[in-house]
């Protein structure tokens, strides 16, 4: 059973790959917790809410119904579930579980970090993308029309339980969109997690049960890593933003309707790959190489109709944007990333027209 310590000033807990992991609830419940409210969305409780109830035993519980989707990762959604929660009798002994893909975890994180100005999560993620990413570091949020994530809080949870047997009811597309993240974590961090990728892609689209396994535990242990060293984003930290900048003004401007966050994801890799490469801090043959690795585990959808002049626009109001100098995670060699400022629009729009025109769609 691969289990990686995350320790954090805020807490330290276990982010836990094993197959039934969701049934080790009771060993992270803490024995005086007050009542327990699960947060998901109705599908996922009906495809593994049994294995929650199985679980949790004889312990009674509130299942709160959050609707889902990126556009309804907003503030009300929140203030909707807190409402529920005191309308149930939830105080500051409640619990919260968040079970479901990389929406639901933020918000109900999110959730869990203000109600009663903060109550424990045990976050259990559903999706390949939620369990190598958004479960695990503590941070929590919903969107603004003017982007993503511009709401939230780090707020630890008490343990993460990843359960690679949810992953058989993922369609295609969400599979992929978690693969996405995982080549991501190979490029910023791990060079033989990006080889294995490049060397075994029929396995890992083939759901092999061995090759699965192994690249979750390498990236959950990459995830570990860095938010061990930097919990809140200071330093270190922000190479896990590598495709997220230009991904994240992706999804805006699409409204969060086009694009599944992998795939916006999987973009901004394709146009940082580029300015890398553009900018003389990535050799040829390795830009390549992450062009070819993020195609094979593609396609993503359709780009046509979306202005690079509004996607560099929109740059300026990402979280990652500190006193108006946009901040890139750029890869310098396969495994290895630097943080760059101060580079010039001009290339930042050359980059992102040649992604948008370059890019292989569905």
């Amino acid at each position: 059973m691969p289990s990686f310590r995350v320790e954090t000033p805020q807490r330290s807990y276990d982010a836990i790959v094993e197959r039934g992991a969701i049934l080790r609830i009771p060993d992270v419940l803490p024995v005086h917790a007050g009542k327990v409210f699960v947060v998901a969305t109705e599908d996922v409780w009906q495809l593994h809410g049994d294995k929650v109830r199985t679980a949790l035993g004889s312990r009674p519980h509130h299942v709160l119904f959050f609707p889902g989707g990126e556009p309804r990762k907003r503030l009300q959604e929140v203030e909707a579930l807190a409402e529920q929660i005191m309308a149930a009798g939830g105080d500051r002994s409640s619990i919260v579980i968040a079970f479901g893909g990389g929406i639901t975890n933020d918000v109900a994180g999110f959730l869990a970090a203000i109600f009663m100005r903060g109550i424990p999560v045990i976050q259990i993620p559903t999706t390949l993308l939620a369990q190598v990413d958004a479960a695990i570091g503590g941070k929590t949020g919903v969107n603004l029309v003017a982007g993503k994530n511009l709401i939230g809080s780090f707020h630890q949870p008490l343990a993460v339980l990843i359960d690679p047997d949810v992953l058989r009811t993922l369609s295609d597309r969400e599979f992929r969109a978690g693969l996405y993240e995982i080549i991501k974590a190979g490029v910023i961090r791990d060079a033989d997690l990006f080889q294995f990728l490049e060397h075994k892609a029929d396995r890992v689209l083939a759901r092999d049960t061995d090759a699965l396994e192994h690249i979750i535990a390498a990236a959950v242990r990459i995830k570990a890593e860095v938010v061990t060293a930097d919990e809140r984003e200071g330093d270190l930290r922000r190479i896990l933003n590598f495709g997220h900048t230009i991904g994240h003004a992706l999804e805006a401007e699409t409204r969060y309707e086009r694009f599944l966050h992998g795939e916006a994801v999987a973009f901004g890799m394709h146009a940082a790959t580029i300015l890398a490469e553009k900018t003389g801090k990535l050799a040829a043959k390795d830009a390549a190489a992450i062009h070819e690795v993020v195609r094979r585990y593609g396609p993503i959808p359709k780009l046509d109709g979306i202005s690079a002049d509004n996607l560099l626009a929109r740059l300026g109001s990402d979280k990652k944007t500190v006193q108006g100098q946009v901040h890139f995670v750029l890869p310098v060699k396969i495994g290895e990333v630097a943080i760059v400022t101060g580079i010039d629009a001009a290339a930042i729009r050359e980059a992102i027209e040649m992604a948008l025109t370059e890019t292989v769609p569905a």
